[in-house]
């Protein structure tokens, strides 16, 4: 059985993951590009030509969406490098049909490497409401490749692409041409011409070698560079570019080669394509008028984002009280059979109580994803990082910058990796340097505790949206000083299609959210685990004869429930002191102390490191409040009342909305940025920037209070 190698390529949004899941319904294997973290989705499955009574093994990669051939952006570049370099048969362009001459500017690029092509048009549907008619036969003349209308999301030309695929296969090289302007046809008629007499072993057509040569491809040259024919060649080279400059107003090749495809691509379109009536509906563009108005279109985007946090938060507590119950049941079921020793706090108060801690933040993650992949699907977002774009220039980031930093208020594991889509590596780092400024899910709790407890439950609603909007501010103005004292360099022009207003791919969006979610409980959870099992050991030992025995007595003279609980919190408490955790936060306090915490503040900043969930519970055992302590704890509540100032309540605050994010999104940080030494780098940074921002809050709130 003979195996096609497809190599999947066009610009985003033009329905290429709808069309791999419409030609099979395999399952789509995921994964990363050699060395870099764009994402690799795969597909397999076998086809019978009827024609030939035979069956195909058909591999389909799909490449990322590029605009064009070129090294601008992460996505390019590995689509250009794959299609150069990597082994394969059959390049099937998709097209955008309702936006043909734009995406006809990349089918003349992927023409001219010489590879047997196949141009899909899809969103025929989509084209013919709005009176679009395309001569694909004529398409296909110009184009000198097959062209199939089809239509991803009602699975139409699925069959007569598939069957494309095998006539290509099977046919000895591509017809594929580009129409040049006379002055280059000329130049490469001569080198080819050239090559022919020559007779140069080239592993693609001698035509586009030609226009490679033209292009100055470093490849190419390179290539041929140590080859008899070079020397020879190269005078016809330098003979046609002077031609071919004194033809144009530039010398640059680029520009000169992009107007030439402009050209094409417009002359292609005006042959083949009718517009039945000017008066055709177009909804997007009824839609645009109000959701990028210039005055309605962030107001609104406020007003929707607000929508989902409160979906988000409202509708995720039902089953986060759910979930935390039956890990709270499990927890209690461990103890009663594992008992209260070693083996069962570990599985109980460790394990149990780790996962849960993950879990329990699971409904939030889930509806957060949701609502973000049905803004992306419907082609919401791209208006809203146009709309934004402006604003986030004078930050030093792009418009596309704020879905990572979106994601960011759900977790930052999964924001970390939205960053990828970002456009170049400068702007990827900026952005994944502040997306900690955005306040995690998981720093909620922490939130709701210090605000019930300082500032009264009827002004928590307001303190929270002052915190979630003052660190987005912030990691704003730290972007802008990234930009200007370390990922120093000039704007790049920032690049946005706009796709048409479509109805969500429900199929595509449970990929999306499946696969989303899986990631951070396997990412999350491991780290949480793991973490969560090192804080208990570290505050359960060593353990203190002396203080054991001390409170032993105490509680058994203890005349009421009430005074017997309180000194086993206090028991609890003294032994935290003397173990290990305790130790590290007597030592780190002279480094908090000018913030105004003491040593237990230290040692559950401490903790958050691992994972912020164990912030507050944390507190609950160093403020004697037991272990099961959490935001709603009134006991809690009044003991941080008495124990710490409000300066320092509100220092404590800015330090948790700015410092380092838990071990998972760190590990993700890590990978993402390309190394360990960025992780270093931001340790510091955020480290640095939270006691210096804590300090100022401590101080200024010590002069406004008077304390």
């Amino acid at each position: 059985m003979k195996k096609i190698m497809i190599a999947l390529a066009g610009q985003p949004n033009v329905g290429k993951s709808s069309l791999v899941n419409a030609i099979s319904d395999a399952h789509l294997k995921v994964g990363n590009f050699s060395g870099v973290t764009v994402d690799k989705t795969e597909v397999e499955f076998v086809y019978h030509d009827p024609k030939r009574d035979a069956d195909y093994e058909i591999h389909i990669i799909d490449l990322p969406g590029a605009y064009s051939l070129t090294d601008y952006t992460i996505e390019e570049k590995v689509t250009k490098q794959f299609l150069r370099n990597d082994d394969y048969d059959i390049i099937v362009n998709v097209v955008d049909a309702t936006n043909l001459q734009r995406n006809l500017l990349l089918t003349t690029q992927l023409m001219e490497t010489g590879r047997k092509m196949i141009v899909v048009l899809n969103m025929m549907d989509e084209a013919q409401k709005e009176g679009i008619e395309i001569d694909a036969e004529q398409l296909a003349r110009i184009l000198g490749v097959p062209v199939i209308k089809a239509s991803a999301a009602q699975g139409e030309g699925i069959d007569a692409l598939k069957s494309a695929m095998v006539e290509v296969y099977e046919k000895p090289q591509t017809t594929a041409k580009v129409i040049y302007s006379d002055v280059i046809e000329e130049e490469i008629t001569r080198i080819v011409a050239f090559l022919e007499e020559k007779h140069y072993r080239s592993p693609i057509p001698y035509r586009q070698l030609a226009v490679r040569l033209l292009q100055e491809d470093t490849d190419w040259y390179k290539r041929m560079h140590d080859e008899p024919i070079w020397i020879e060649i190269l005078p016809i080279l330098r003979e046609g570019l002077q031609h071919i400059y004194l033809h144009s107003e530039t010398k640059d090749l680029d520009a000169i080669f992009a107007d030439e495809h402009f050209a094409f691509a417009k002359g292609a379109k005006m042959e083949v394509m009718a517009l039945h009536s000017m008066r055709a509906q177009n909804p997007t563009q009824k839609i645009d008028k109000l959701l990028i108005n210039k005055f309605l279109g962030i107001p609104l985007f406020l007003f929707f984002m607000w929508a989902l946090f409160q979906l988000t938060f409202t509708i995720g507590a039902v089953p986060m009280d759910w979930i935390d119950a039956g890990f709270g049941w499990l927890g209690e079921q461990a103890h009663a059979v594992l008992g209260d020793g070693i083996l069962g706090q570990v599985v109980a108060d460790g394990i149990i109580a780790g996962v849960g801690a993950v879990v329990m933040f699971l409904p939030n993650i889930l509806i957060l994803f949701l609502g973000i992949a049905l803004l992306e699907t419907t082609g919401y977002m791209a208006r809203v990082a146009f709309l934004l774009d402006g604003f986030f220039h004078k930050f030093g980031l792009h418009g596309k910058s704020f879905i990572p930093l979106v994601t960011g208020f759900g977790c930052t594991v999964p924001a970390y990796m939205a960053a990828r889509t970002l456009k170049n590596e400068r702007e990827r780092l900026i952005t994944l340097f502040i997306l900690g400024f955005m306040s995690c899910g998981a720093r909620l709790p922490i939130y709701v505790l210090f605000a019930g407890a300082f500032f009264g439950q009827d002004q928590a609603g307001n303190i929270l949206f002052l915190i979630y909007i003052s660190g987005a501010l912030l990691g704003l103005v730290m972007a802008k000083m990234l930009k200007t004292f370390v990922f120093k360099g000039e704007e790049e022009p920032f690049v946005m299609e706009m796709p048409k207003y479509r109805w969500p791919s429900w199929r595509l969006i449970w990929h999306t959210v499946y696969g989303q979610a899986l990631s951070y409980l396997k990412k999350a959870g491991t780290f949480i685990l793991a973490a969560s099992i090192l804080v208990w050991f570290a505050s359960n030992y060593p353990k203190s004869d002396t203080i054991a025995s001390t409170y032993a007595a105490k509680i058994e003279h203890a005349s009421t429930p009430e005074q017997k609980q309180r000194l086993q919190n206090e028991r609890t408490s003294a032994q935290l002191e003397q173990s290990y955790l305790g130790r590290i936060g007597k030592a780190t306090e002279p480094f908090f102390a000018p913030l105004g915490f003491d040593w237990r503040m230290s040692v559950a900043l401490e903790a958050g490191l691992t994972a912020k969930e164990v912030v507050v519970s944390t507190l609950g055992v160093l403020y004697a409040q037991g272990d099961s302590a959490d935001e709603q704890n009134g006991g809690l509540i009044a003991a941080l009342r008495s124990n710490i100032s409000l300066p320092a309540a509100i220092a404590f605050i800015v330090f948790v909305m700015i410092y380092l994010p838990c071990f998972a999104a760190s590990a993700v940080f890590t990978r993402e940025a390309g190394g360990w030494k960025y992780l270093v780098y931001l340790f510091f940074f955020t480290t640095g920037t939270a006691w210096v921002m804590a300090l100022l809050a401590y101080h200024i709130t010590r002069v406004i209070v008077g304390g």
